[in-house]
């Protein structure tokens, strides 16, 4: 095993590196585009809320590996249409069409949690924004989106290392992560076992950053709570 890990320890990071950088794309453009599908899903016209519905029900209810499929291999069917606005050159690549999957997805699982999140903030503050004039664009930006934010938090973080660990199934469409690269060295040497267990050991590390990082940005979106506690705690204690 030791041999193993000395021979093929900086492949196995090479493939950490393309695993971090896919989660962290795919979470970012993830996150824009699922507030909006979040206060689409609040709306109560229905030409806004059935198209986010639609969309969060599809990405929901399908499996995630079909989702890679259609669009690495379906997007082929529309080579001339996709040539003639000029996206064939994205949608040949594994890169793209993995990203652009991934985000789908997690746009979708992501929605809804952002959008429990702003049902989740009491009336009161919402009426206090409205009773200072603030517009509704400032609203959000001031009062409703730092505060279903601090509320969101924990749950999107377990979204985070789900989306880390779903980055395994874009090894299918020859994208060397940390699962691409087990499967073509047990493909080559037939070191199975070593090649996944040293995978495993890879993705845990991964998600223990992960979790450490996460749990530092939640303390500082709940710095106020904390300090206001310390105030309190102090008061009874005189």
């Amino acid at each position: 095993m030791f041999a193993f890990l000395a021979d093929h320890l900086g492949t196995f990071a090479s493939g950490a590196v393309v695993t971090l950088q896919y989660t962290a794309a795919s979470c970012l453009l993830g996150a824009v585009l699922a507030v909006p599908i979040a206060l689409m899903r609040l709306s109560r016209k229905p030409a806004v809320f059935w198209p986010a519905t639609v969309y969060v029900l599809f990405f929901r209810g399908t499996p995630l590996l079909a989702q890679i499929f259609l669009i690495y291999y379906g997007s082929g069917q529309f080579r001339h249409a996709l040539e003639a606005v000029g996206l064939w050159q994205l949608f040949r690549e594994p890169w793209f069409c993995a990203i652009l999957t991934l985000s789908l997805n997690t746009a979708a699982y992501s929605s809804e949690i952002f959008r429990g999140a702003l049902q989740a903030i009491p009336r009161g503050e919402v009426e206090a924004a409205l009773a200072l004039g603030l517009s509704r664009v400032q609203r959000l930006r001031f009062i409703l989106l730092p505060r279903a934010l601090a509320a969101a938090w924990p749950a999107y973080t377990n979204e985070i290392v789900y989306q880390l660990q779903a980055t395994s199934l874009v090894s299918i469409i020859t994208v060397m992560d940390v699962t691409g690269v087990a499967r073509v060295i047990a493909s080559r040497n037939f070191a199975f076992y070593e090649a996944f267990v040293t995978a495993a050991a890879f993705y845990l590390a991964i998600v223990y950053l992960v979790l450490l990082l996460a749990r530092r940005v939640e303390r500082r979106l709940n710095a106020h709570l904390t300090a206001a506690d310390n105030v309190a705690v102090s008061r009874v204690r005189a």
